[in-house]
């Protein structure tokens, strides 16, 4: 891979102006990004990872392993043959930021935390009528509801790029939402970011009821495809915020959409603003 693909996206916050007569003075030190998580693949491989979760279902164990390092890379197969627990659906997932062998970062309210990471999206992995997520926010444990999904969606051929319809589905896209109160942060075509690597920068400040806030980024090469925000939102259930990767799509769809394919992650970066 080269070293473009391997470039951090995390620079140092703002730092404050010089005090001006008669205007307080600014603090000593201002808020930044502290690295707190710098997995490699190669060399932590699937330990980078507070959980895996890699057909739970036992439904196909000659499919295994579906998440596994290959290189600087983690890759997440699916198969149309996999099935989750809820069997209209399928997931391969891997959850959590691990820092030793017992030990995890810990997402809690009032925290602001950023994930950075470039991700490779084959034209196999298609978006879908009903819900395919790449990235999940959620409060840890069995049955919990999204707080935020990264998802690949079709939004039913009403905007952007008419060349990526297609029969009975609508134009292809990828969306970052707000699950928790149905809120749409950022919406792009998915066509042009198709078998290549895209950067992804994700922001989100831990606050329940009005007190978060998310910022979303993706860069493909040198251009800023999608750069969104919402502040005053509701980021936060219950325990902690615990990030998910991988596939996780319902079997629902009506587009015709749903192939064998794969997901590539890279060079995944975890900071807290502090």
């Amino acid at each position: 891979m080269s070293t473009s693909r391997r470039a951090v996206l995390g620079a140092a916050l703002g730092g404050a102006a010089g005090a001006a007569v008669g205007l307080p003075a600014p603090p000593a030190s201002a808020a930044s990004w502290q690295l707190k998580w710098a997995p490699s693949a190669s060399r932590d491989g699937l330990g980078a990872f507070e959980t895996v979760e890699d057909d739970r279902a036992n439904s196909h164990p000659a499919g295994r392993p579906h998440i596994h390092p290959t290189g600087d890379n983690w890759r997440f197969t699916m198969h149309k043959v996999d099935r989750d627990t809820s069997t209209d659906r399928q997931r391969q997932e891997v959850t959590g930021l691990r820092t030793s062998d017992s030990g995890y970062l810990k997402w809690t309210q009032g925290q602001t935390w950023r994930i950075t990471y470039s991700m490779y999206i084959p034209s196999s992995l298609k978006a879908t009528t009903t819900f395919t997520h790449i990235m999940q926010m959620k409060q840890p444990g069995n049955g919990t509801l999204p707080i935020v999904v990264q998802s690949l969606r079709r939004d039913g051929g009403t905007s952007l790029l008419e060349r990526s319809r297609e029969l009975g589905g609508g134009v292809q896209t990828i969306e970052l939402k707000l699950a928790i109160d149905d809120i749409l942060v950022g919406r792009t075509d998915l066509a042009p970011l198709h078998d290549k690597w895209t950067d992804v920068d994700f922001q989100i400040k831990v606050g329940n009821g009005s007190a978060g806030s998310v910022r979303w980024i993706l860069k493909s090469g040198s251009t800023t495809v999608v750069d969104k925000a919402r502040t005053g939102v509701d980021t936060f259930l219950a325990d902690r915020v615990r990030p998910k990767w991988g596939i996780y799509r319902s079997l629902g769809d009506t587009s015709g959409s749903l192939q064998d394919t794969y997901l590539l992650l890279t060079n995944l970066r975890g900071y807290q603003l502090v």
